[in-house]
């Protein structure tokens, strides 16, 4: 263990097997989030390598950000993090709102009234 990081692996095994540190994860300023990086992060936290609230205090994350990475990779893989992949595989949301503008004969059949 780490003095500096009581309680805080030093080196764990990262998505693709091979040995990930503190010191080989993504740079703080990373802009590209390809699917590695990504991964590094959610496996980096996952292993007590770093903590949540660090990682995304450095990686300038949300919460739910990165929690929604953490999610996907659960879900789906590795593949799961493909932003070009994120609509198949999020959950569809009902959709419970009417739409904002209606034109009159929308709005008289949704309100049951034939003189609007």
């Amino acid at each position: 263990m780490n003095s500096e990081r009581p309680g805080r692996a030093e080196i764990v095994i990262g998505p693709a097997g091979k040995p990930l540190t503190v010191e080989s994860l993504p740079p703080e300023n990373t802009v590209r989030w390809v699917i590695m990086r990504k991964a590094e992060v959610v496996s980096a936290v996952r292993n007590g390598l770093i903590g949540l609230d660090d990682a995304c205090e450095r990686y300038k994350l949300s919460i739910e950000e990165f929690l929604n990475w953490e999610r996907l990779v659960n879900a789906h893989g590795l593949r799961g993090l493909r932003v070009t992949r994120l609509q198949t595989y999020r959950e569809a949301e009902p959709v419970d709102a009417p739409p904002a503008v209606l034109s009159t004969h929308e709005a008289a059949h949704m309100f049951g009234n034939s003189e609007i």
